[in-house]
């Protein structure tokens, strides 16, 4: 059988799996983070504002470097720079685990936001190569499946691994500094009828005096350093001999502490008769002492997010070693690929020599900037980004402070959103390829993002509704909170594939450089949204702080929608790339 007669080989299914694999990657390092965020603020000693920074440190980095990186796999192919990519930002993933400071801390994240920013766009062009015209949204949103596969992995697995590698035998001890917030601890510790009164039984009578002159003092001014430190070492004497009592719980006032799922298992042993262990024992009050004290002591399964961190790096090096020994920058350099394939790839279109690296040229920048219709989509995801990243990366602590939601749990609450988005991001793809078909590219293109952006808008407002209600209302509750959350990274992730379709439309040979624009922008706006978020909460965040982070993100969310309306896939950004039927670009 002639090479003309045989059926098109599947090579371009094998670069769409390997390119999903690097997404799944990517949002796994980029946002285990989430969960360990508060671990890392206590074990390093950071304040609630340094780590707003060491978040949006990624994006500023992710985001200034989307055009370069973009044209650097326009220039030099994307096999070659995506292996470096993904081996670079796993290095960096790996070394966050060895951080030591806070400057540290940011330049290992500036580096992961280096490595990543080439990532996507690359990606985008590589659809665009490998697949034909009318699959491209579909294959797009494959790629978007794998990212979004791992960021709503990332928040169970995370909390899963850094229970694992905190055995039972791990000390549980306290030392002075594993107390936080000493003030906040004696606050809690003096309550009458509060969940501390048992522990109370342990303190001496000297103690419980000393305890009763700090609690007269806590409305003055901040005790000194010395004055902090000798606090500090009173509560931890105290908390520690707690540690060793064979009944620490006390089911009429610790009902309401919320426990792991270590913890009640722990607890039920007991309660079926069996007599726990000296280590067992001492483990579950620990776990105890953390639910009375949620903020104010450090938490024993926060030492397991270093090794965490660099087992996940380490995980990038094999995925970078497939990538170079599979993938092939074009249809014709891959062997694999029979001409049946190539021409279907083409649509048919006889072939042309492909464009090499060097007639490229430099990024289009002036286009670029002088297209409206770029600009349109740039604050469109510019604003989403706002919006969405509460979701991935503050939900964990919301769900904390205010739901007070155990490690394990949290992640999975955390997981929802985001695994149920992967459905959002398979519909928007085929329905925007539906669309664009009956409607032509220019609402094709539009509607998708029009429409979920503004159930984004209604998501949030419900959250600052509800929040309003009392905390006994069976609508306040964490898991009411959690479907609206899903409702938002539905909607978000639905319009992603028009999204990438619309770069891949008006992009023409630039298409790497035109999606890191856009996701340049979306990525500032991912920068700028911890620190509002900071901004809006605060070192000691209360309730109606947090309503007040719902309407930053209902209204980012708004933008989005306004700039949505004007977008236009049918406008290419270099008008010498005419925008063909079929969707496609040819220089003119």
């Amino acid at each position: 059988m002639s090479e003309q007669t045989q059926s098109p080989t599947r090579v371009r299914y094998l670069i769409v799996l390997l390119a999903t694999v690097m997404s799944f990657l990517l949002y796994l390092d980029r946002f285990c983070v989430g969960v360990a965020e508060d671990y890392i603020r206590q074990d390093l000693g950071l304040s609630n504002r340094e780590m707003s920074w060491f978040v949006s440190a990624f994006f500023w980095s992710y985001a200034l470097a989307q055009v370069p990186s973009g044209w650097l796999s326009d220039r030099y192919g994307a096999r070659l720079v995506l292996g470096l990519y993904i081996l670079t930002w796993s290095v960096f993933t790996a070394l966050i685990g060895a951080a030591n400071s806070f400057a540290m801390l940011i330049i290992t994240r500036l580096g992961c936001g280096l490595g990543q920013a080439g990532a996507y766009p690359t990606a985008g062009a590589v659809v665009a190569r490998w697949i034909p015209s009318g699959g491209r949204s579909f294959a797009s949103s494959c790629v978007g499946n794998g990212g979004r596969i791992g960021g709503a992995l990332a928040p169970l697995l995370t909390a899963w691994l850094m229970i694992l590698f905190v055995p039972p035998g791990t000390p549980v001890v306290l030392t002075p500094e594993g107390i936080l917030d000493p003030g906040g601890a004696i606050e809690v510790l003096s309550e009458e009828d509060g969940p501390a009164r048992r522990i109370r039984s342990v303190m001496t009578t000297d103690e419980s005096r000393t305890l009763a002159g700090w609690t007269k003092t806590l409305d003055q001014e901040p005790s000194n350093a010395a004055g902090q430190q000798e606090q500090r070492t009173l509560l931890a004497e105290v908390l520690n001999r707690a540690l060793n009592e064979p009944q620490l719980y006390d089911d009429q006032r610790m009902q309401r502490i919320k426990l792991p799922i270590e913890a009640t298992r722990l607890m039920d042993a007991q309660k079926e008769g069996r007599t726990l262990a000296a280590p067992e024992n001492q483990r579950l009050n620990r776990f105890i002492l953390e639910g009375v004290f949620p903020t104010q002591v450090q938490k024993l399964y926060g030492r397991g997010w270093r090794p965490l961190l660099m087992l996940y790096g380490l995980a990038g090096i094999p995925v970078s070693l497939l990538f170079w020994l599979l993938f092939r920058d074009h249809p014709d350099q891959h062997h694999w690929a029979n001409e049946a394939e190539r021409s279907l790839i083409r649509d048919g279109a006889p072939r042309k020599p492909a464009v090499s690296g060097k007639s490229i040229g430099a990024a289009p920048v002036g286009q670029m900037l002088r297209s409206a219709n770029l600009w349109h989509c740039s604050i469109m995801q510019f604003g989403t980004n706002i919006g969405w990243l509460f979701i991935i990366q503050t939900l964990p602590r919301y769900l904390l402070d205010v739901h007070q939601v155990p490690l394990l749990e949290r992640g999975f609450m955390t997981m929802i959103p985001t695994l149920i988005g992967i459905g959002g991001m398979a519909l928007g793809g085929w329905l925007c390829d539906a669309l664009s078909h009956r409607y032509g590219r220019k609402w094709g293109r539009r509607l998708p993002i029009l429409a979920t952006r503004i159930t984004g808008v209604g998501a949030y407002l419900l959250c600052i509704g509800l929040s309003l209600l009392a905390p006994e209302h069976p609508l306040n509750t964490p898991w009411v909170f959690v479907g609206l959350f899903t409702l938002v990274a539905l909607s978000t992730d639905a319009g992603a594939p028009a999204t990438w379709a619309f770069a891949q439309d008006v992009g023409g040979r630039h298409v790497g450089s035109v999606l890191g624009w856009g996701n340049m922008w979306g990525n500032i706006g991912a920068a700028v949204a911890p620190l509002l978020y900071g901004l809006a909460l605060g070192e000691k965040p209360e309730l109606k702080h947090w309503m007040l982070t719902f309407l930053i993100c209902g209204g980012a969310f708004g933008l989005s929608t306004l700039s949505a309306f004007l977008i236009d896939a049918t406008k290419p950004v270099v008008h010498d790339d005419i925008v063909q039927q079929d969707g496609t670009s040819a220089q003119s």
